[in-house]
């Protein structure tokens, strides 16, 4: 299916949606970092009247950070595991769980072993930097802090993970391997249906997506107009879904051209 340019999205259909979802790394960051236009497309959105959620495979503490300090509504973490808000009114901090406290500690001793064989069998790869404060899920670096590793031996990585059970999504930089069936978009519908009484899937037409990679594809393939930043075609080939539209830019002034495509159509 040939992506259409963000160009080609429908004025009125811009201007119906209230809820914007983003990925974080190559979405918003570009080359690993934050450039300002995109975390002021983030404010000019909500601004606008949009709601804004984030949802990343970063970890726990990443998000906390992020809910209590950056302009968005909320944001979802660890690929699905869990979600997080800033309660203005109370001011605190708040997140929501799929798993307890035992749970995740059982599961601790299963990913420990799996990182041992992946280290083992992949050369090259490294856990993640960030993995020190994560709650479920077991980061790999590809491509982050590593050379870059060829397709094949992320693919490794994925197989090893899968042989043990678990659930494994690639992202732009690493391989994401967690126990338990959920993803992103198994979230989103869980975070709008409690924060905000809205099923998902009734507004599917008024919420868009924007993303990079592989782990992005079930949000891609769930809603019709969801946007691809310019550097999504270079996973094309490794995606079952792929977005609806793509930006002529990559990365944090991709997602700045669409906010500011969205924002221009509400006006």
């Amino acid at each position: 299916m040939a992506l259409q340019l963000l160009s080609d999205l429908p004025r009125s259909v811009a201007a119906g949606m209230h809820t914007v979802f983003s990925d974080i790394d190559d979405t918003l960051t570009t080359d690993g970092q934050l450039p300002p236009a995109a975390y002021a497309a983030l404010d000019d959105l909500r601004r606008a009247g949009l709601r804004v959620i984030l949802i990343t495979g970063r970890p726990a503490g990443w998000c906390d950070h992020i809910a209590r300090m950056w302009p968005v509504d909320a944001v979802i973490g660890e690929n699905g595991a869990f979600y997080y808000w800033h309660d203005h009114a109370a001011r605190k901090l708040k997140c929501r769980h799929l798993l307890d406290e035992a749970a995740r500690t059982a599961n601790s001793a299963k990913l420990a072993a799996v990182r041992e064989t992946i280290l083992r069998e992949v050369p090259g790869c490294a856990v993640a930097s960030d993995q020190f404060c994560r709650l479920y899920d077991l980061a790999i670096d590809f491509c982050e802090d590593v050379p870059a590793l060829p397709e094949s031996a992320v693919d490794r990585i994925v197989a090893l993970m899968e042989a043990a059970g678990m659930c494994a999504k690639i992202s732009s930089i690493h391989v994401n391997g967690w126990f338990g069936q959920y993803d992103k978009l198994s979230m989103a519908h869980l975070l709008m249906r409690e924060r905000y009484g809205i099923e998902l899937a009734q507004e599917r037409e008024h919420c868009m997506f924007v993303g990079d990679s592989p782990n992005d594809a079930p949000m891609f393939a769930y809603l019709p107009h969801a946007v691809g930043v310019a550097n999504v075609a270079a996973f094309a080939t490794r995606m079952n879904a792929l977005p609806a539209y793509i930006t002529p830019s990559r990365g944090g002034a991709g997602f700045a051209e669409l906010a500011q495509a969205l924002i221009r159509a509400r006006h």
